[in-house]
């Protein structure tokens, strides 16, 4: 990560912080040790607090409300799902300066998979399509509105944005005419007509967790929520290769055309997105930006 900030607002958070904020709420853990845990993500600072935990919290304003939709629907969810999910320990509150809800979950162990590095693709796509598959099978009511969940045409404005922002940026390389192309074919489809269902809406390498190659576990339930199934078939372009693994995640889900072309629209959007945004400040999220605008407008 680099020195410059992600987000205006971002309250500065360290370990010294960290260890405030767990002894003054969880005194039974104020001894253990704190270690900042690198990470892409976007939303939360992470420290692992001794071996079988880690302490996430908030960056900005908007992660407030995640922390809490993790609290209120992962001890529900978690029993339904065929991987493990964070499991939450103990529910912080603001003290100490730090004005938003924070969490302590279990530690889940295993490796961010990234793309182009995979050893098992065709079996971490039959895993994600699992758990892709749980999560559309959910029928717990009162569910939110995913992030990202709703009809195609919500993202327009924001990806066209995007584009014509990454045509001002000519060293990034990005046939912007062709990403305009695909998104403009997917917008002019008919939108969905399936009823929404439940996503993990999220579904990014650095939100994954796997063992040997295998899948271990899916973490950051944020946007969690009901919407759009094609929302959750990022994997497919931002982690899983041409062949067996998107091939095997397809089949695996049975997804028709109409569908297919959304995820890829959505996927698409949302790396557009953030590839002007993040480019100075995560090098995690630009370099999985630059992997999907490639794998959409070389291969499909």
């Amino acid at each position: 990560m680099s020195g410059a900030q992600m987000h205006p607002g971002m309250f500065p958070i360290d370990a010294g912080l960290v260890r405030r904020l767990v002894a003054g709420q969880f005194p039974q853990w104020a001894g253990l040790a704190v270690q900042r845990i690198p990470s892409g993500g976007t939303v939360n600072a992470m420290y692992r607090l001794g071996d079988g935990m880690v302490v996430r919290l908030p960056l900005v304003r908007g992660g407030a409300g995640d922390v809490l939709r993790e609290r209120e629907w992962l001890p529900r969810l978690a029993p339904l799902l065929p991987v493990a999910v964070p499991e939450v320990l103990g529910a912080g509150e603001p003290a100490a300066g730090y004005p938003w809800p924070w969490s302590v979950y279990r530690w889940l162990a295993g490796e961010v998979p990234r793309a182009g590095a995979l050893t098992e693709p065709a079996g971490l796509g039959e895993e994600l399509a699992a758990f892709v598959t749980a999560m559309r099978s959910v029928a717990l009511p009162g569910a939110p509105t995913a992030h990202r969940g709703g009809p195609l045409a919500s993202l327009d404005a924001s990806t066209r944005a995007a584009i014509e922002e990454l045509r001002g940026i000519p060293q990034e390389g990005v046939d912007c005419d062709a990403a305009l192309a695909v998104w403009d074919e997917a917008v002019r489809a008919p939108d969905r007509d399936e009823p929404p269902v439940w996503l993990h809406a999220d579904l990014m390498p650095g939100n994954l967790l796997v063992d040997g190659g295998r899948l271990a576990s899916v973490i950051d339930f944020g946007c969690l929520g009901v919407g759009d199934p094609a929302c959750d078939l990022f994997p497919a372009w931002n982690l899983l290769p041409v062949g067996d693994g998107r091939d095997t995640f397809r089949g695996a889900l049975g997804v028709d055309d109409a569908t297919w072309l959304r995820g890829r629209a959505r996927t698409l959007s949302q790396a557009l997105v953030a590839l002007p945004y993040y480019r100075t400040t995560n090098p995690a999220m630009t370099q999985n930006a630059r992997h999907v605008i490639r794998e959409v407008l070389g291969s499909g």
